[in-house]
């Protein structure tokens, strides 16, 4: 968790952007981004060397030679203003440009960065290094949660927010699916990349002894986390933040997931975390014909399912999250892909979330839905048995605008540090959700359709069109009320009528 002394340094960086006239979130977080990428390249480079000198063998890889020793963070952060510029704007960033010969994660969103810092205000610069400077970069953990918090800033800056995800939404999913080592994780729409670092955080801390084995490791740094996105800043901010998580070889690529000839990895990937963009519709045109032929549609949120579906492998799991109307739209493109998900696959639950998740930018109502590829209808196995509903009516924050925390910090999030009382719990769902998930195929059969969560059969989900809306299956209880008798009511106010009229007789003869 970041400090309120970190959170303040990194407001003073913001700030001085904001002075110097650059107001838009997004390049901000990008320039800090590549001054944060040059400390790190120094970092690395450093342990390295120090490595080299310790064993007596060549350090792996230098991203500065002898003779640009004074391009590295370590000199330039004691460099006046214009200098600062000048070797940052001539050199650094051509040189970090070209640092393409491995196809590292670091060359392919580097070689179209722009440093867009105006020399006429190179005093900016140097005020940001020095805070950037003072910021810890030792340990990961922190390296995270000071990237997660400068992200937050889009979130709190107009439209931009649509990027992020709130992050105990993400975390949420996650442990609901459980990543482990060997698993190849893909995010179609990854923006700034939140639900791959979660991922990787996940399986750091819950398979930390697995990854000491060189060859999981090797595959945890390079083939595990894999994000598409057809944005050049978010691809270049996503791949920053998995770096600065300590991922140094996730695929984050340049990639329109729905278009014709976008799709590769077909039924390659073990687990999909999504988000993705629903709003709008796509030319018929540009659409993958792949995509068309699982559901002919022009929306987004069900090409983006149907994308889910092909590049899963048979066995792999989804989590994403969509717009209610998936849940019951009642067009043939509708029912069409939800018949596929009940029938063709195993539609494992459907979380139904709040509609202020997402505010102050969205109200929209949504819910997770998770599913496990087994084509069934192709003669696999494991088809839909039961699906399991659970109705979240809390997250842990206020869910107007403000978006306030409810509850402290210990007490907030799916993983709370101790437990929740019943008041607690009406406020923050999410550990409730995870620990009743746990229990899906025993316990929660045997729970009444008026609790928060259920389990509904498939045949039932067949009876009512392949409708997967909660609120098809909940029951509601009405309390009963105990009515007076309509003859006693009458004679209770006959009897206040008698009395006010002789208050009435007796005041006027007080009056006389």
């Amino acid at each position: 968790m970041v400090t309120g002394e970190l959170k303040s340094k990194i407001d003073r960086i913001w700030d001085a952007f904001w002075t110097g006239g650059m107001s838009n979130p997004l390049e901000i977080i990008e320039q800090i981004t590549y001054l944060l990428f040059i400390r790190r390249l120094d970092d690395l480079q450093t342990a390295q060397e120090q490595k080299a000198r310790r064993t007596g063998n060549p350090a792996e890889k230098a991203f500065f030679r002898e003779d640009q020793h004074h391009l590295r963070w370590q000199e330039l952060k004691n460099k006046d203003a214009q200098t600062m510029h000048r070797l940052i704007a001539d050199e650094v960033f051509p040189l970090l440009q070209n640092l393409g010969a491995d196809e590292s994660t670091y060359s392919d969103h580097m070689r179209n960065a722009r440093f867009t810092i105006n020399a006429e205000k190179a005093g900016i610069l140097t005020r940001v290094v020095d805070l950037l400077n003072s910021l810890p970069m030792d340990r990961r953990d922190t390296n995270g949660d000071l990237y997660e918090y400068m992200l937050s800033k889009i979130s709190t800056s107009g439209t931009n927010g649509q990027f992020r995800t709130p992050r105990h939404i993400i975390e949420l999913m996650v442990a609901m699916t459980n990543p482990k080592p060997g698993d190849r994780i893909v995010d179609p729409a990854c923006g700034t990349g939140g639900f791959l670092v979660s991922a990787s955080e996940y399986v750091r801390e819950t398979y930390e002894q697995q990854l000491y084995k060189p060859e999981w490791n090797r595959q945890f740094h390079e083939d595990m986390f894999h994000g598409y996105d057809f944005d050049s800043t978010m691809l270049r901010i996503g791949s920053m933040n998995m770096m600065l998580h300590g991922v140094e070889h996730p695929d984050i690529r340049y990639r329109d997931s729905l278009s014709e000839g976008a799709i590769g990895e077909a039924d390659d990937f073990s687990l999909v975390l999504a988000n993705p963009p629903f709003a709008g519709s796509l030319d018929y045109e540009s659409t993958s014909r792949d995509l068309l032929n699982v559901v002919k549609t022009k929306k987004t949120e069900l090409l983006f399912l149907a994308l889910f579906l092909r590049l899963l492998q048979p066995g792999g799991r989804a989590a994403v999250i969509v717009p209610d109307g998936v849940l019951f739209g009642s067009s043939k493109a509708h029912k069409d892909l939800r018949r596929q998900l009940v029938d063709g696959q195993k539609l494992d639950a459907v979380v139904k979330l709040p509609s202020g998740v997402f505010k102050p930018y969205a109200g929209v109502s949504t819910a997770v839905l998770f599913f496990t590829k087994t084509n069934a209808e192709d003669g696999g196995i494991g088809a839909t048995d039961e699906v399991w509903f659970y109705e979240v009516t809390a997250d842990g924050m206020s869910l107007d605008d403000k978006r306030t925390p409810l509850l402290d910090v210990e007490k907030s999030g799916a993983h709370p540090e101790n437990p929740l009382s019943a008041e607690e719990h009406a406020k923050n769902n999410l550990p409730d959700v995870l620990s009743r998930w746990a229990h899906r195929e025993g316990a929660e059969r045997e729970r009444a359709r008026t609790e928060q969560s259920f389990t509904v059969p498939r045949e039932e989900i067949v009876g009512n069109d392949y409708d997967l809306s909660i609120n098809r299956y909940k029951e509601i209880v009405f309390e009963e009320e105990d009515h007076q008798d309509p003859l006693e009511i009458i004679e209770e106010l006959e009897k206040l009528d008698d009395e006010i009229r002789t208050g009435l007789a007796e005041l006027k003869e007080m009056l006389k």
